[in-house]
């Protein structure tokens, strides 16, 4: 391991152990912003509820395809969605599957594809704070690309989300296949037939997985404190690029600096592809 590298693990180590409490955060991250109270009103009364989905992909866009593929069968009638992807054009298979959606209209979604360098996506922190100063929606989803948006899930988060003042939320129940190899037919590379098409999951190979805490891909966040503080946008660290793709210590840091694990919520149809080869770890 390279003195960079090695310097980079010591840091992490550090950050991992003042998110579990044994460092004041005003220690490490200055003072931290007051964060508002209340949600701001829905307005008008009566408007859809505005929802950003934030993933990343590098090598992953056979999990991301099922994704994207679960918000065109399965669109938001209640809700209205920006599908918002971060990924590097140095990933042409990634540029072919979002160039296949980005071409199909979705009722009540929006496609926001957003180019990284390549070391900048693989700090997903960065990305995510970017959207999160970003953002104009109610309430913004960091996800990852093996989570999918089966039937009622948008407008069953819609539901379950107006009108809440909690900073944080996680789902409290997902669906997850068992541990998949890489020739498993879920797996294999759409981009390999030449011709994209949508694909849809079986709900009966999934089991029911429950979460204690917003972690990975499950941290749901109010739109006006995301603006506000960002994602981990207090911890330099987090927000330098790096030249392989990080695990997300950082969502630990996060909720460390929100003062909360967040809070669970039922959200029904949300399932995840549990696989065991992590090409995105690739070169």
């Amino acid at each position: 391991m390279s003195d960079g590298g090695i310097g980079r693990r010591i840091q992490e180590t550090f950050y991992r152990i003042a998110a579990s409490g044994l460092v004041p955060r005003a220690w490490v991250a200055g003072p931290q912003p007051d964060l508002p109270a209340a949600a701001p009103p829905v307005e008008p009364p009566g408007r859809p509820l505005r929802l950003e989905i934030v993933s990343h992909c590098w090598q992953y866009h056979h999990l991301l395809h099922y994704q994207l593929s679960s918000l065109a069968l399965h669109p938001p009638e209640s809700t209205r969605v920006t599908m918002t992807v971060c990924y590097s054009p140095e990933d042409s298979r990634t540029v072919d599957v979002l160039g296949f959606f980005g071409g199909r209209k979705v009722p009540g979604v929006e496609w926001n594809w957003q180019p990284l360098d390549k070391e900048r996506l693989f700090r997903r922190a960065i990305g995510r704070n970017l959207a999160a100063r970003s953002t104009r929606a109610d309430w913004i989803w960091f996800s990852d690309c093996d989570a999918i948006f089966h039937r009622w899930a948008l407008d069953g988060a819609a539901t379950v989300l107006r009108g809440r003042n909690d900073v944080l939320v996680f789902p409290r129940e997902h669906r997850v296949t068992e541990l998949l190899g890489a020739n498993h037919p879920l797996l294999q590379d759409p981009t390999d037939t030449g011709q994209l098409e949508l694909a849809d999951i079986d709900p009966a190979r999934f089991q029911p997985e429950t979460r204690e805490k917003a972690v990975g891909g499950f941290q749901i966040v109010r739109g006006d404190v995301a603006r506000k503080v960002g994602y981990c946008r207090a911890i330099p660290f987090y927000q330098r690029p790096v030249p392989r793709w990080q695990k997300t210590y950082e969502d630990r840091t996060f909720r460390w600096l929100l003062g909360t694990h967040g809070t669970p919520v039922e959200i029904p149809g949300l399932y995840r592809i549990r696989h065991v080869e992590k090409g995105r770890k690739a070169g």
